[in-house]
């Protein structure tokens, strides 16, 4: 097993975050076929998502995005590719967003 850890700071309001949360949880359902639950919270929300051979749970407040994900046996293999497929997606959800703000 391998487990994926990735932290990104952002400089959107926490109801920003949370639309770019959950269109991250929308684009890993349709791309990647996961099962996601999303749950908004007072100071934060959490998605956790899960599909076979991979689960994991997004946590977003006002100034962070953390994601977590524990690869099963056949997926630990591509870690490398996987986490740097996660990192280009949220990264490019919240330049697109930082852009929208400028």
């Amino acid at each position: 097993m391998a487990d994926i850890h990735i932290t990104r700071q952002h400089g959107m309001t926490l109801r920003e975050a949370r639309k770019t949360a959950f269109k991250w949880a929308e684009e890993a359902e349709a791309k990647f076929d996961m099962a996601c639950t999303y749950e908004e919270g007072d100071a934060s929300d959490m998605c956790s998502f899960t599909r076979s051979g991979v689960s994991g749970t997004m946590t977003v407040d006002k100034g962070t995005f953390v994601l977590t994900a524990r690869l099963g046996f056949l997926l630990s293999a591509f870690k490398d590719r996987i986490e740097s497929e996660i990192v280009k997606n949220l990264d490019a959800l919240i330049d697109q967003k930082a852009v929208k703000k400028a």
